[in-house]
């Protein structure tokens, strides 16, 4: 996890392009480097490092003797790079996993390039020798990317809005798509030629980058053939997400997907022969939180060294414009689960050593494991609302991990989106993803059942929102907040909405609250990055 950001085109000041730069400081506590580009007019790069792998040789922006016309900026993990390294045959002038991205873009072009890496990433390079610069977002957009273009020759990126909504231009901070890439020209001038993002990779397609990966799948669809392929699979997606030198943490709920998580990292550290125990941390408004009491069976099960952490209503509420500045988003389902996380992340880096964190996100959207998912009409149309909400995790699910862990200094690994196991799991037929006799996720718990992995209490635990799961018995943590809401909030205010707010219009007291929040910190002309409000498919649920 890094803070990456970039301004061409632009006749602003250095002191204001510094400014900006430095609003994202927090991802990258551990050094920073701003540099004007040899060659290019009215041109600024910044670079915030978390360090993660490799040595001094991983700072940015990355130019190789080898390629001297080319800068790299990237946020991300490349988790196949000595794979490619091999396969190419590339000799490599650092220790540091986003070297790759040169050797590749140099030898295949940015779109060939993007698609051969296996890993989370959002990154540009500057080619002086074609005169562009390009742009690339892994494919769930895991790694955050935001970008901003204007008729007067301006582009902009940073890794969140922040760097970017301050800066004299006139134009509309967009999400970089997830799975895009894009080219720019550069004039003599500095100026920019707008373009057009252009996909690289659909996530219901096997990646390209899988040619070069010895997977040891077996053929066929009987079932026990299948539910060992995802065991397999998934193993390996925890597996690789243990790259790097810093110690690795798992965030544990007591549900099915984190639970996974924590017990195959738990399991292979000690196969790579780690000494320390796994560390996994828990949150709830108290001891008796059903998501503190289902942790904690797990943790015994796996022997983790295990932290609970509680936090009370005010101290929730005192987040609450915090979480709103950090996540750049009024979105209710967004900020509801990410007050605890936020908390819970805070304590990680106020009181451990863990910085690489593994979490269970994306299982829901992949596996179709939202209480809503029960209600589909057909299987087709749960694929086909899986695939939706695939698509947009980026700006809910992926944004809130991101977004809790980078605000104190932490990077997020998250294995069930990874790309080999979700175009597996996506291209199972459709009758076998979808929930079974009133059981979501039903495949995907039956696929570890037997394993003695974790309790068998936990892989058939319904599924419970986080924002039930760490509320008090009988009060979940979303409903203390609307209770705490309905009297802070004016009812002519709320009476006003629909004249306030024609984008979006707020349509209870807490949406209302978080949207007045995020207007006072980012203005009105950022309302449009939330660009709808994520409302569940099949409302009956």
């Amino acid at each position: 996890m890094c803070g990456i950001w970039a301004l061409f085109g632009c006749d602003c000041s250095d002191l204001v392009r510094c400014k900006e730069a430095l609003k994202v400081a927090h991802r990258g506590p551990d050094s920073f480097q701003i540099n004007n580009l040899e060659g290019l007019k009215n041109s600024m790069v910044a670079f915030h490092r978390l360090h993660v792998v490799g040595g001094i040789g991983g700072m940015q922006p990355m130019i190789l003797k080898k390629y001297p016309h080319l800068s790299l900026l990237c946020n991300g993990e490349i988790y196949n790079y000595k794979t490619l390294q091999k396969e190419f045959d590339y000799l490599f002038q650092t220790d540091c996993d986003c070297e790759i991205i040169l050797h590749l873009y140099n030898e295949f072009g940015g779109k060939k390039a993007s698609q051969l890496l296996d890993g989370v990433f959002a990154f540009i390079v500057i080619d002086t020798k074609q005169n562009c610069v390009m742009l690339s977002r892994d494919s769930y957009g895991v790694r955050p990317l935001y970008y901003v273009t204007t008729k007067a020759g301006v582009l902009g990126a940073c890794s969140e809005v922040k760097g970017l909504c301050e800066l004299p231009v006139e134009g509309g901070i967009r999400h970089f798509p997830p799975g895009h890439y894009m080219f720019c020209d550069i004039m003599k001038n500095g100026k920019v030629i707008p373009s057009t993002p252009t996909k690289f990779h659909r996530i219901d397609e096997p990646p390209a980058h899988l040619q070069y990966q010895r997977l040891e799948l077996e053929n066929g669809l009987e079932e026990e053939t299948v539910k060992r392929n995802i065991r397999y699979l998934f193993s390996r997606a925890v597996d690789k997400r243990l790259m790097g030198s810093r110690r690795v943490g798992s965030l544990l709920s007591g549900g099915l997907d984190s639970s996974v998580v924590a017990a195959l990292t738990a399991q292979k550290l000690k196969e790579h022969g780690v000494a320390e125990p796994l560390q996994t941390f828990t949150i709830g408004m108290n001891s008796d939180s059903t998501d503190v009491i289902a942790a904690r069976k797990v943790a015994r099960h796996i022997g983790s060294e295990h932290h609970e952490i509680t936090f009370t209503l005010e101290e929730g509420m005192k987040a609450v414009k915090s979480v709103i500045f950090t996540l750049e988003t009024y979105d209710v389902l967004a900020i509801r689960p990410s007050v605890p996380m936020y908390i819970l992340c805070q304590h990680i880096s106020r009181n451990t050593n863990n910085i690489l964190i593994m979490t269970g996100e994306g299982a829901d959207e992949v596996a179709q494991g939202y209480l809503h998912f029960l209600e589909q009409p057909t299987p087709e149309d749960g694929h086909k609302e899986s695939m939706r909400q695939l698509q947009q995790i980026y700006m809910y699910d992926v944004l809130r991990i991101d977004r809790c862990t980078a605000a104190h200094g932490l990077e997020i690994r998250a294995p069930f989106l990874d790309h080999a196991f979700t175009s597996y799991y996506l291209n199972l037929p459709a009758d076998m993803r979808a929930p079974k006799n009133g059981i979501e996720k039903y495949f995907l718990r039956a696929a570890f059942a037997g394993a003695n992995l974790i309790p068998n209490n936990t892989l058939w635990r319904k599924k419970e929102g986080f924002s039930t799961g760490v509320g008090e018995e009988g009060t979940s943590w979303f409903e203390h907040l609307q209770q705490h809401l309905e009297g802070l909030v004016k009812k002519y205010r709320f009476a006003r909405a629909s004249q306030s707010y024609t984008h979006n219009t707020p349509r209870t007291k807490e949406e209302l609250f978080y949207r007045q929040i995020f207007e006072k910190k980012f203005g009105s002309k950022l309302d449009r990055i939330c660009t709808y409000q994520r409302r569940p498919k099949w409302a009956q649920a």
